[in-house]
């Protein structure tokens, strides 16, 4: 829609410069804290803030507004945004008729989208959806930052699409202060991304479709490239499953700990032929390899990193590689020249010189570059098309890279699981701040297990009441794939109704219960809604 899937704006330009900033679906004091912190300083500074969560997250107490809106609504609340600001006139007419197509059809999808429907589907009072779109609206710039609470559903994508959608029709793209803004989930996520680690790319967002893509790296690369594209992590699972796939190697990743219903990864692996896990410690998930590579840390080795404003940095080796671990490149390289596929073996400072090679945006980029004096540790943001060129700090300044921004006509579909009788608790899951994704390093830190060591789950008071459930009750957690047990938080940061869970910690992972749906675009799991029942255990 836009024709970029990154920040388009800088944190320090979104926090000095923004007038509204409407956080969607992230907790960044704690999954983000360096931003969360600059997010509550733009406040303390006169900054107005939305916060759209489900929950009560720390920022919600310091929001003008929180819409404390039912998981998986997303699309509905954008789309009521949207029918607000055109009805109001709050929209850019100068902006979407120079810069954008597609308003008509677009205009009519969101005609549905009144406040009094969107009140039941979201289960927020009208009074404030009409008020947040108001704020947004009239401010005279407005940033859009939203994190894993959207892009978790099995309708994430569209999620992403409804809220590029408010931005483009009130103008706030390609200036400073405005934007539509993601946080990544992990550090160098967009660096991964950037190298072409989806199935649908090369290096630099060039598209495997795309014929004369393909010859150019053939021809960089001197061997022949398939032209079909490949499988996203998470459709790996089903295909272990049906024996499509019997082979894997993995790196970096412990899907046992991280990707939901659990006995569904552990059917799949222990359906390979042969299983490679490559990492820095023995994981739930390297119990069920055939071999174990030791790699090694960001701090043993060279390179750089992007971070989730397109900021390219590089990383310098601080200690010396452990006798028996090596460098990913080098596990890589030797495992491609074993198999007869000779390559040769790059420092690397080489490695990144042949990535601005290849891939445009990353053109102007080098070790050298990066360690000199006119980048001064600062790093640049790409593109960066050429040697000479200082980075790009904000995005579609001028024109949108796909040329016009089209806005997109996404319809609100309800969540895959839904609470029944059966089941009648809804269950949304995230991070805290004492630990860090699968706890592979942190819960190996004595002073941060004294602080978080172990599962809880967070329930309503009118929920606890009901289950005859007291807060620090042990508690035992059904859905439709697992059982757990964990312990009870009883509180109201959560709607009755619903529940939340961090997903860390393997006593009691949330992860056994959650569901394996997929978004039909990115192929993101649903993390965020599955139906469970609560007892005490």
């Amino acid at each position: 829609m836009l024709g970029s899937g990154a920040m388009t704006n800088s944190i320090e330009d979104v926090v000095n410069e923004a007038d509204v900033i409407m956080l969607v679906g992230s907790n960044p004091e704690e999954a983000h804290p360096v931003i969360g912190m600059q997010i509550r300083a733009a406040v303390e500074r006169g900054c107005r803030l939305i916060v759209v969560d489900p929950r009560d997250i720390g920022l919600a107490a310091q929001a003008d507004i929180h819409l404390k809106l039912r998981p998986g609504t997303n699309v509905a609340f954008a789309n009521c945004m949207v029918n607000v600001i055109l009805r109001e006139g709050l929209y850019d007419a100068d902006f979407v008729e120079e810069r954008t197509e597609g308003v008509e059809i677009m205009s009519a999808t969101v005609r549905d989208y009144v406040p009094e429907r969107v009140e039941d589907i979201c289960g927020v009072d009208q009074r404030d959806l009409v008020a947040a779109a108001k704020m947004y609206g009239k401010a005279r710039v407005a940033a859009i930052v939203y994190c894993l609470g959207v892009t978790e559903h099995s309708t994430g994508t569209d999620g992403v699409m409804a809220l590029s959608n408010i931005a483009m029709i009130t103008g706030n793209l390609g200036k400073r202060g405005g934007g539509v803004n993601p946080l990544r989930g992990q550090n160098n996520v967009q660096g991964a991304c950037d190298m072409g680690a989806g199935p649908d790319d090369l290096p630099g967002y060039q598209k495997v479709a795309d014929p004369e893509v393909v010859r150019r790296f053939e021809r960089a690369w001197g061997t022949s490239l398939p032209r079909e594209r490949g499988v996203k992590a998470t459709e790996c699972f089903p295909s272990m499953i049906e024996g499509g796939i019997k082979g894997l190697f993995l790196f970096g990743e412990d899907p046992v700990r991280t990707d939901p219903d659990t006995g569904h990864v552990i059917r799949a692996l222990e359906s390979l032929d042969f299983f490679v896990v490559d990492d820095l410690f023995m994981t739930e998930t390297a119990k069920y390899a055939d071999v174990i590579l030791p790699g090694c840390s960001y701090a043993e080795k060279e390179g750089t990193f992007t971070n989730t404003e397109r900021r390219v940095q590089r990383v310098r080796k601080a200690v010396d590689v452990l006798a028996g671990a090596r460098p990913d490149t080098e596990i890589f390289i030797e495992v491609m020249n074993r198999m007869g596929y000779a390559q040769p073996c790059l420092t690397p400072a080489e490695i990144m010189d042949e990535v601005a090679s290849v891939t445009p945006t990353y053109g102007g980029m080098s070790h050298e570059r990066l360690d000199g004096e006119g980048v001064a540790g600062r790093g640049l943001q790409w593109p960066c098309p050429n040697e000479d060129h200082p980075g790009t700090p904000i995005l579609h300044v001028s024109e949108f890279s796909q040329g016009v921004g089209s806005f997109s006509t996404p319809s609100y579909q309800p969540s895959v699981e839904l609470p029944d009788a059966e089941y009648p608790l809804m269950l949304t899951t995230g991070r805290i701040l004492y630990q860090y994704n699968a706890c592979a390093m942190t819960a190996r830190a004595q002073g941060v297990n004294e602080v978080a060591d172990r599962s809880f789950i967070e329930l309503h008071e009118c929920d606890a009441e009901a289950l005859g459930v007291s807060d620090g009750d042990r508690v035992r957690v059904s859905s439709r794939r697992g059982q757990i047990e964990t312990t009870a938080r009883v509180s109201g940061k959560t709607n009755p109704g619903e529940t939340w869970m961090p997903f860390h910690f393997q006593d009691g992972n949330s992860n056994w219960l959650t569901i394996a749906a997929l978004d039909r675009v990115s192929k993101a799991p649903e993390y965020k809604v599955c139906a469970i029942r609560v007892e005490k255990a």
